[in-house]
């Protein structure tokens, strides 16, 4: 299969880092948007999956995570670990305080759906804040990127890659193939 002419941005762990760092989570919107990019980082998602989630799609026990009629209608569940499940409960307290028990998982404080457009914004403003390179490049998308080029260094399954992003092609999912194959070309030539 012929080489992408150009590769996903993805992030580097210092960058993930600090984009995390920049949101001010004592306030509602900055909390809100965090865990956006928390999920999306943890579990793929897209960024009209994250904002249609649902507390009931969330169970914060378990981890398990239903994304409902995402692309194509397909559900898919997904799990995420027990840091992140720590801080949606914290974040289920001041929702409930704030929005009365919103219909949203991550709403706005008047309780409706978060608009994909705020969430590109933010996450473009917080990547800039951050000092990340490329920050036209940074995107929501950046962040499913990222989850799915670490879940295939991890495992090196690209079928486990296919599955958690909801994939129906798995030539679409090779792009991480490249990704990884590209780093291994770069350390190898600079042994």
């Amino acid at each position: 299969m012929a080489r992408p002419d150009k590769l996903p941005k993805i992030l580097t762990q210092e960058e993930t880092s600090s984009l995390l760092g920049q949101p001010n989570r004592r306030y509602f919107g900055p909390h809100r948007d965090y865990l956006y990019m928390r999920l999306m980082l943890k579990a793929g998602l897209r960024a009209s999956e994250a904002t249609a989630l649902r507390p009931e799609h969330v169970d914060l026990i378990s981890g398990k995570l239903t994304v409902r009629e995402g692309k194509g209608a397909k559900d898919r569940t997904l799990w995420v670990g027990e840091d992140l499940l720590e801080e949606l409960r914290e974040w289920m307290d001041r929702r409930q305080e704030t929005t009365g028990g919103s219909g949203y998982l991550l709403s706005t404080s008047k309780g409706t759906q978060v608009a994909t457009s705020h969430l590109r914004r933010s996450v473009k403003r917080y990547a800039r804040k951050a000092k990340i390179e490329e920050v036209g490049r940074v995107s929501p998308h950046t962040l499913r990127h990222t989850f799915a080029t670490r879940l295939y260094r991890e495992t090196g399954n690209i079928r486990l890659v296919q599955k958690a992003l909801g994939h129906s092609d798995l030539s679409t999912t090779m792009i991480y193939t490249h990704v990884v194959d590209e780093e291994l070309e770069g350390a190898m030539k600079g042994l």
